[in-house]
């Protein structure tokens, strides 16, 4: 019975061993099968980034380095010409700017054009219109003239004559500038207009000129010149627009004889005169009862040619008479004492 019990407890004994075994395995084969199936998963998850960095480097190999596109050669921008150059500014727009000396003395025009007739550096652009007539002139700012540093003549002015516009050889125009010399303007028909004489030198425009020159300058300038028709270059209206001192003004005015405008507005009547004061009459003389005389022998006739029974000094010398006769003469009695002073003829 002993031995048969022990025989069991060996049995027992192999039976857990052979399971402890078998498990062991078990689990070591599951672990390795598991093993490579993480191993998949991670390999596919790691292979998308790998190819998706390299498609990036291979985007960046074939892209343009911005080394190469400065190196690129450029286009060069060509160099403005007299009457090419177009100016990439708004207000040009449409126009052509072309350079014209500030003293050409035509009077010719080119249409739809821009010029500078500022003197020096100065910036003042004139533009035309279809017809070739001058319309607008624009500055910026408008600097005086300095005698001192610029070459003026004598009579303060930068060119010795003036462009001749049609229209300037009237008796009665000007070759008015837009913008004057004293304020830095040219002489060239781009900044001449033919305007009356008397508007020119004493009216509005001498008026606006003064206004500019006595405030040292002026900032935002602007000049509209209109016409009657098409075909003239003489203006029949001017508006000017600039800024002095901080102040806005605005000068409108028709190209015409101010004095004349007002003369017939009766603006310019001149007040009548105070008329001289009328001579005094002369006293006629006063009948005098003859005054005694200490001389008294002479001859009436003789003295008195006429015989009107008044003497006269002219009368008085031809008879040899000298002047003054005094009160105690006998001719004195015959006499015009106008002053009554008892003498006649002094001096």
């Amino acid at each position: 019975m002993k031995k048969n019990w022990m025989y069991g407890i060996l049995g027992l004994t192999f039976m857990l061993l052979a399971g402890c075994g078998t498990t062991e395995d078990t689990t070591t084969h599951e672990k390795e099968k598991e093993t490579p199936q993480e191993n998949v998963a991670t390999t596919n998850t790691e292979k998308p980034k790998e190819k998706a960095s390299t498609e990036k480097e291979e985007s960046k190999a074939t892209e343009p380095k911005e080394e190469s596109k400065a190196t690129e050669p450029k286009e060069e921008t060509p160099k403005a010409t007299e009457t090419t150059a177009q100016p990439t500014n708004d207000l040009f727009s449409g126009y052509k700017q072309i350079e014209v000396d500030g003293g050409n003395m035509s009077g010719h025009r080119e249409a739809k054009v821009v010029v500078d007739i500022g003197f020096g550096d100065r910036k003042y652009w004139a533009f035309t219109n279809e017809h070739g007539q001058l319309v607008r002139v624009v500055a910026d700012k408008i600097t005086l003239q300095d005698d001192r540093t610029e070459p003026v003549t004598s009579s303060g002015r930068y060119y010795s004559d003036e462009a001749k516009v049609p229209g300037v050889e009237r008796a009665d125009l000007d070759e008015g500038h837009i913008i004057a010399d004293s304020l830095g303007g040219v002489s060239n028909a781009y900044n001449i207009t033919p305007q009356e004489s008397t508007l020119n030198r004493h009216g509005d425009q001498a008026y606006m000129e003064k206004a500019i020159r006595d405030a040292g300058g002026a900032t935002n300038f602007e000049a509209i010149i209109t016409y009657p028709n098409t075909t003239t270059q003489i203006p029949s209206h001017y508006k000017y627009t600039y800024t002095l001192q901080g102040h806005k003004v605005v000068d409108d005015f028709d190209n015409v004889n101010p004095d004349a405008v007002n003369k017939a507005q009766g603006l310019t009547q001149s007040k009548p005169s105070t008329p001289a004061p009328a001579p005094k009459p002369t006293p006629a003389p006063q009948p005098t009862a003859p005054a005694p005389s200490t001389n008294t022998g002479g001859d009436l006739s003789s003295v008195d040619k006429n015989g009107n029974g008044e003497v006269t000094i002219q009368e008085a010398k031809d008879a040899g008479y000298s002047m003054p006769i005094t009160k105690d003469h006998w001719l004195y009695q015959y006499m015009r004492d106008n002053d009554r002073d008892g003498m006649v003829g002094e001096q």
